[in-house]
């Protein structure tokens, strides 16, 4: 047996867990158990348990993680970025970035769904969706993606399947360099063709049998194409029965014609420009609209606006929510989030400034790069297009180096293009000496420094004539003062971390402790391009190095890549590392991939996505792999076996005793072992996936390693995987850093991912230490061990170990409960509002039941609390049963009961008012330590269905609000 000495909570480790000492030991006792340690060693099998702690660096306080934190900023150079390629400077509005991207009421809520906690950024989210769909005209837009690239790649695949005709999409030859490398990686996989063109698309058009056409417009170049070309590419694709693909920038859309007006079918960018800190590449809101007869294929999240059960208008996810664990392998997108933190933002944006504000940002930004073409032009340099937005292009033969370098020198960033040109993109944020020492740096002679008026260049003639952000919501906010008062309605609508637990089962919903949070505001890491210099970026080079070493560590691997931007990028990086293997040593035949039925449902879309094939592993009566069946699916085959992709410990909560057994099965026949990475939180610092037979895992730094969940985004999926998978990582062609050479090609646009809040988890294992990730651990598996121990006689747990005892998160069985009182999993879900809690995790992986993980965070009040909130429910279920309550009337089923209902003039059902919303009972008075206040739900029960039949997704009119 392991003996790893008994740790005690020190350091930061005492503020990031939840119970104390004293609390502890009562849990303990409650489990008659002796230590943490008994607990792990009877929960978990001894052949995967480890003998050592992971080999970091010795935990530091706060202060000292901080100070490292800033002395990694500074060595970080963020001059005023004029790069462009996809990624703009901007100005985040302080009212914004303060009580939105650093307020916890927006970033540490989850995924929206459970809607009627929701409402505030369900509303915020409706109106991101409005600003796409009123820019690119285009009638549906999706509630954001991960970023441009992968947008684009998305828009792809959603046109594959539309038109169901040719292997071949067309890309502009000037779309963004690190956009064509992703859809590469996509196309490999999914065995389609990427043909950049040459020439001119209608040509190339006519050329190949395509079933997509990608235009950027802007193009890379900055190049504005004329609205006749445009239309001209538009009908020769449609005539083709072809999809178009508008790759678009949100800024210059609100002065050139809009996609949907030249005949674009699926608008895609980035919104980063909306007001989101560059982060050194991410996380940013990429976007999608689609125009009629395309949005049931829309990837990712759509919110849409229905009503709920008392007529009120009201907002929820549509069509696609939890697609992937209804579809699996036919899911439209393995994309099960979003990027909702960065696109509620980009809508605050747009709120903040208005359409006028948004134009003569747009026009100052046009004309800058005017008066830069006529400026530079003026002192002999070419320029390349003539007609542009906000990008120049500009040739200077044999000088384009030095160029580059002299503006550096002045404080500026520049793309070099090549040896002979160089590109100039305007941001928001460029001031009239940031102008001016462009100009210096072209040789340009300024009268005082200053560059002058005359302006060269054009939009095509495409100036815009649509309307747009009508709504009042852009129309109304335009002080500070109202803009903070509808951000904090916004949030004081929603249930986040700040107001209780949420125990959502593989989630892991911990502490995001404000120490981790606040660097990443720094300057040096929020303000740097990802395509700056890399003699620039030192500071995220060393900090990117250390994370990755540490989670390697961590996890017993041999090496981690922290580029795919979210944990279904990270299993689409593993799996094409482990289909990249099987080519190396020439085994292109094995790529039948084995999951489990209990599987996350974004494994086998994943691995559909991997251009493999799935095969369905049957679970045992106790919810582990079924290892007979195991057996047989490997025998049929053998000879095509590529992986098998598990989650550990399971999805239904258990350490499976048998896991080093199913290892040495796959391995045996030739496959590879995928240990998904999303329970991570009941091994760290106890035992390590690399080590006890896994040869790929993707990490969710969102989870185990507290970055937030941010509504639903953003989130970092690193892959790790063994030495002989490591030349299959993620790579990218505009960093070297970013990956070896014999890599699979880049998942995400910018090489390394969502490198902005990377310094979230640097900080989290530097505070902690290894021991302190061993108690998060320990204390983990504890409290999901005591809410298991105190409902156990209340509600059944379905699944539990060989000593009775469960992983970091436990099942509980409601179907009984609805055999005998017809109380369902959705009424006990929603009464749980009503008791002040988030629901846990509805109906999977076990249709009828709710799957808890309260983390190591959360106290033994708060767990407490949830139990007796449970076994309060219970008993409710009972007097509906005895039929005190009828079966159509009772609290459970007209469950939440908003305050507008409480408070009405007329009240008929059968119980009373405090018992519908007081049902824990009251407090009154101060805090103090001894209660809380009273969460209201902004709405009763929503009514799905009625939403998907009458889809609206954007900002309805003020009229829909009036009774």
């Amino acid at each position: 047996m392991p003996v790893i000495p008994e740790q005690q909570p020190a350091g930061f480790a005492l503020r990031h867990l939840g119970p104390d000492p004293a609390e502890t030991q009562r849990m303990l006792e409650v489990l008659g158990l002796s230590s943490l340690d008994e607990l792990i060693q009877r929960a978990a099998p001894a052949s995967i348990l480890a003998d050592a702690l992971p080999e970091l660096p010795d935990p530091v306080s706060e202060q000292t993680a901080l100070d490292a934190l800033a002395g990694l900023a500074a060595l970080n150079n963020p001059l005023t970025a004029m790069i462009g390629l996809g990624y703009h400077g901007t100005l985040t509005p302080a009212v914004i970035r303060r009580n939105v991207l650093e307020d916890p009421a927006w970033y540490t809520a989850y995924t929206p769904y459970q809607p009627e906690i929701s409402q505030g950024r369900l509303e915020a989210l409706l109106n991101f969706q409005t600003v796409i769909s009123d820019l690119t005209g285009l009638p549906t837009a999706g509630a954001s993606l991960l970023d441009e690239g992968t947008a684009v790649a998305e828009a792809v695949m959603l046109a594959r399947r539309a038109t169901r005709k040719g292997q071949v999409v067309l890309l502009d030859a000037d779309t963004l360099p690190q956009t064509i490398a992703v859809v590469r990686t996509r196309a490999q996989a999914m065995g389609f063709e990427v043909v950049v063109a040459e020439g001119d698309l209608v040509t190339a058009l006519q050329t190949h049998e395509a079933f997509a056409v990608v235009v950027q417009t802007p193009g890379a170049s900055g190049r504005l194409a004329s609205l006749g070309e445009l239309m001209a590419i538009a009908d020769k694709a449609h005539e083709n029965n072809a999809l178009v693909i508008a790759a678009v920038d949100l800024l210059a859309l609100t002065i050139t014609e809009s996609p949907a007006s030249w005949g674009a079918d699926v608008a895609v960018g980035n919104s980063q420009r909306f007001g989101v800190p560059l982060f050194y590449g991410g996380p940013h809101a990429g976007f999608i609209a689609v125009r009629d007869g395309l949005q049931r294929s829309l990837p990712g999240r759509l919110v849409g606006v229905s009503r709920d059960a008392d007529g009120t208008p009201a907002f929820r996810l549509a069509l696609q929510t939890r697609e992937q664990h209804i579809r699996r392998e036919k899911a439209t997108s393995n994309i099960c989030t979003a990027q909702v933190l960065l696109a509620v933002v980009a809508g605050m944006y747009a709120c903040y400034h208005g359409p006028d504000g948004l134009t003569a940002i747009a026009e100052r930004v046009a004309r800058n790069a005017r008066r830069i073409a006529a400026a530079a032009t003026g002192a002999g340099a070419e320029l390349v297009h003539d007609s542009f937005f906000d990008t120049v292009q500009l040739r200077a033969p044999g000088r384009a180096a030095e160029v580059a370098a002299q503006a550096r020198e002045l404080g500026v960033h520049l793309r070099l293009v090549d040896d002979d040109t160089v590109g100039v993109s305007v941001g928001e944020d460029a001031t009239e000496d940031d102008l001016a020492a462009v100009c210096e740096a072209f040789g340009a002679s300024l009268d005082s420094g200053e560059l002058g008026a005359d302006e060269r260049g054009d939009l095509a003639g495409r100036e815009r004539e649509q309307d747009f952000l009508t709504h009042p919501v852009f129309n109304t906010y335009r002080s500070e003062t109202e803009l903070l008062r509808y951000l904090r309605t916004l949030s004081d609508r929603d249930f986040a971390l700040d107001r209780g637990m949420i125990p959502l089962g593989s989630c892991t919903m911990k502490l995001n402790a404000t120490a981790e949070l606040e660097p990443i505001s720094y300057d040096g890491f929020a303000n740097l391009h990802p395509f700056a210099p890399v003699e620039d970026a030192g500071g995220y080079l060393e900090l990117i190095t250390s994370l990755q070493q540490w989670l390697a560590a961590i996890t017993g691997y041999a090496r981690v890549s922290i580029q795919p931007n979210a944990g279904s990028q990270g299993e689409f990086a593993g799996l094409l590392a482990i289909r990249a293997y099987h080519r190396a040593n020439g085994d292109d035949q094995r790529v039948v991939c084995l999951i489990p039925s209990s599987a996350h449902g974004t494994n086998a879309a994943s691995a559909a996505m991997a251009g493999m094939k799935v095969v369905v592993v049957k679970s045992a009566d106790d919810g582990s792999v079924d290892l007979a069946d195991l057996r047989t699916r490997i025998e049929e085959h053998r000879d095509e076996l590529a992986a098998i992709m598990i989650t550990y410990p399971s999805t239904h909560g258990v350490y499976e005793p048998a896991v080093t057994e199913l290892c040495e099965l796959v391995h045996e026949a030739g496959g590879q072992v995928y240990i998904d990475g999303a329970n991570l939180n009941a091994l760290c610092g106890v035992a390590q996936p690399g080590a006890f037979g896994g040869d790929v895992s993707h990490l969710n730094l969102h989870k185990t390693f507290c970055i937030p969940h941010g509504g639903g985004g953003p989130g970092v999926g690193p892959v790790a995987v063994a030495e002989h998978l490591a030349p299959y990582l993620p790579s990218h062609p505009l960093l070297s850093e970013a990956g070896p050479e014999t890599g699979v090609g880049p998942i995400s646009a910018s090489p390394f991912g969502s490198a902005g809040i990377l310094p979230i988890s640097w900080a989290y294992i530097a505070m902690m230490g290894a021991s302190g990730l061993r108690l998060a651990t320990q204390y983990a598996v504890l409290g999901a061990n005591y809410i298991a121990k105190r409902l156990g006689e209340h509600y059944p747990v379905l699944y539990a170990g060989e000593n009775g005892l469960v992983a970091h998160e436990c099942i509980l069985d409601l179907r009984p409960l609805t055999k005998q009182t017809g109380i369902t999993v959705d009424d006990v879900a929603k009464r749980l509002i009503d008791y002040g809690f988030h629901a846990p995790t509805m109906s999977f992986p076990v249709a009828g039941t709710l799957m808890v993980e309260p983390t190591e965070s959360e106290s033994l009040y708060e767990l407490d609390r949830f139990c007796e909130a449970m076994i309060a429910i219970r008993k409710e279920a009972d007097q509906v049963a005895s039929g005190h309550w009828p079966a159509e009337d009772n609290p459970l089923v007209n469950a939440p009961h908003p305050l507008l209902r409480v408070t009405g003039d007329e009240w008929t059902h059968p119980y009373t008012r405090t018992e519908a919303a007081y049902p824990a009972g009251r407090h009154a008075g101060p805090i103090a330590g001894v209660g809380q206040d009273k969460y209201w739900p902004a709405v009763s029960r929503i009514d799905g269905a009625f939403g998907d039949r009458n889809l609206v997704c954007s900002c309805p009119p003020l009229d829909a609000y009036e009774d």
